[in-house]
């Protein structure tokens, strides 16, 4: 079954907070012809100030968003994904999901069941795939010229988002999180991971719980082994310094080539540095446009929203889907099974 199209869509909200926020500018920054529908939250003075600013309207409940809606935005809790997602995937509403796409693994791959059985638009919240500078570092990374990947180090801090401009206190809460810092947060890097140097065959990992939250773990530690032989490190923390919100510093070690990203994981600055001892800095304006005839050529464009909306409008898929975001599920699975062993090898076996 294919998606038919739909000419003026009504976009519905499942949740008010930060990342339905974002998501609502993205789309005002669209300038697309869409109908903005109603928002549910369970604190209706969210739902309330979500809607003052949007021009949403705010319903009562779940069932009034998505009957009057062509496609939602799933922005709750995470342990909540699976069910909102098969509410809409039985009426037919196509599906923006927020990462991660559930709890647990088994809980991701049940979201991908139902969108694909319902043939509905489905797009995930890894919006660090439209990132210029996570883009550009992977064409810089695929050059010819870079040589073979050999390691690479990634680093994620972040304070923990129970606090400051998150105000999220449900990341404390095991039962509706599932867990801390590497499946809330860094669910993101380790798709970033597989974007920039491929799939992963191998992990161990070890983790800590500085903050006593049970189940909620604040510190990860990670090696990874890829397909093609690379080696990578992946360090995940949520700390009390509230002058770091969300940082990231990755540096992909090539043959030829050493590439780093640091700073800001949207606009860099990314420096690279051959072998022949020239080095290069491209941040700001020149990084953007760079992006941008990068998405260009894969008919993206930076706003994953607009790209949404797009895609329900045409009835054609959206980037990323689940699938995708399913396979960073995958290796985040083997992480915490590894962290369970003392940090015993855990190999990924892929669907199919």
């Amino acid at each position: 079954m294919s998606p038919v199209r739909i000419e003026r869509p009504r976009i519905g909200f499942l949740g008010a907070g930060l990342n339905a926020t974002f998501h609502s500018k993205l789309l005002h920054r669209s300038g697309l012809d869409l109908v903005r529908g109603a928002v549910y939250d369970p604190v209706r003075d969210r739902a309330e100030r979500f809607a003052a600013a949007s021009g949403s309207t705010v319903a009562g409940s779940e069932d009034e968003v998505l009957d009057g809606s062509d496609a939602v935005y799933v922005c709750s809790w995470t342990s909540e994904h699976p069910r909102l997602v098969a509410a809409a995937a039985d009426r037919g509403v196509h599906v923006f999901c927020e990462k991660p796409l559930g709890v647990d693994l088994a809980a991701a791959e049940s979201v991908l069941d139902m969108v694909v059985g319902a043939g509905i638009v489905h797009q995930v919240g890894l919006v660090l795939r439209r990132s210029p500078a996570f883009l550009v570092a992977r064409e810089l990374v695929r050059d010819a010229a870079a040589g073979e990947v050999m390691a690479v180090v990634f680093r994620d801090d972040q304070y923990i988002p129970t606090q400051g401009m998150y105000a999220s206190t449900w990341r404390a809460d095991r039962h509706r999180a599932g867990a801390g810092t590497l499946l809330e947060h860094s669910i993101h890097d380790v798709d970033l991971l597989r974007m920039v140097v491929g799939d992963i065959t191998s992990v161990n990992a070890h983790q800590r719980n500085v903050h006593g939250h049970d189940g909620i773990e604040d510190v990860v530690s990670a090696t990874i082994r890829f397909d093609t032989g690379a080696l990578g490190s992946l360090t995940s923390v949520w700390h009390d310094n509230l002058a770091r919100p969300s940082l990231r510093r990755v540096e992909v070690l090539c043959r030829h080539r050493h590439v780093v990203v640091d700073g800001h994981d949207w606009t860099g600055p990314v420096t690279w540095t051959d072998t022949d001892g020239s080095t290069t800095v491209l941040e700001g304006e020149g990084l953007e446009l760079e992006a941008a005839a990068i998405l260009e050529g894969e008919v993206m464009t930076a706003n994953p929203d607009a790209d949404f909306v797009r895609s329900v409008m045409t009835g054609t898929p959206a980037r990323p889907d689940v699938a995708v975001a399913v396979e960073a599920h995958r290796v985040v699975d083997a992480m915490y099974r590894s962290a369970a062993t003392d940090g015993a090898t855990v190999a990924l076996h892929r669907a199919g």
